[in-house]
């Protein structure tokens, strides 16, 4: 467990999944997210992740799902997992009220320092969904980069949600870590 700037973050457990589904949940879909600026509600309605999703990346040998803490309530959460030089940063979500204040470039900051910390890695990689461009723009000035690589979404799966339109795809941001 680490502290930094009044938050704790830890690995997340099995009994943090239902807490970390509805925060994910809250942050991309729906009415309550709106009260934040990362919804997806416009672009995609359903569900963002499951409990089976997120159990599993919890019992990943390869990641880590790092649980944001503050004064004993879970405020935010990220995805670290180790592919080799790189670490892949996803399931980032901070709480809808909470948005805007800051925090975010706190968390991602630190799960950069960890992810170099744990495992010697070189880079970050993430994926975004393409016609998310304020989302982007916020990877861009933490030092992030579009590499022009793209990946179809996967349309007719509904555990990644019902899209309401038909030219998603996510778009690969890469970040040097040094």
């Amino acid at each position: 467990m680490e502290t930094t700037a009044g938050l704790t973050f830890r690995d997340a457990t099995d009994a943090d999944v239902d807490t970390l589904v509805a925060l994910v949940e809250s942050a991309y879909r729906g009415d309550d997210s709106r009260a934040g600026w990362t919804t997806e509600a416009d672009i995609l309605e359903g569900q963002r992740t499951d409990p089976e999703g997120v159990l599993a990346v919890i019992k990943s040998p390869d990641s880590r799902l790092l649980t944001v803490e503050r004064d004993g309530q879970v405020v935010a959460c990220c995805q670290l997992e180790h592919r080799g030089t790189h670490a892949y940063f996803g399931m980032f979500a901070v709480s809808p009220t909470l948005q805007g204040g800051g925090l975010g470039k706190v968390i991602i900051a630190e799960a950069e320092r960890i992810a170099r910390k744990t495992w010697g890695v070189t880079e970050m990689h993430m994926t975004v969904i393409s016609v998310r461009e304020d989302l982007i723009a916020w990877y861009e000035r933490r030092g992030y980069r579009r590499t022009g690589q793209t990946t179809p979404f996967p349309y007719g799966d509904e555990r990644f949600g019902l899209p309401q339109r038909d030219d998603l795809q996510f778009e690969l941001l890469v970040k040097p870590l040094v």
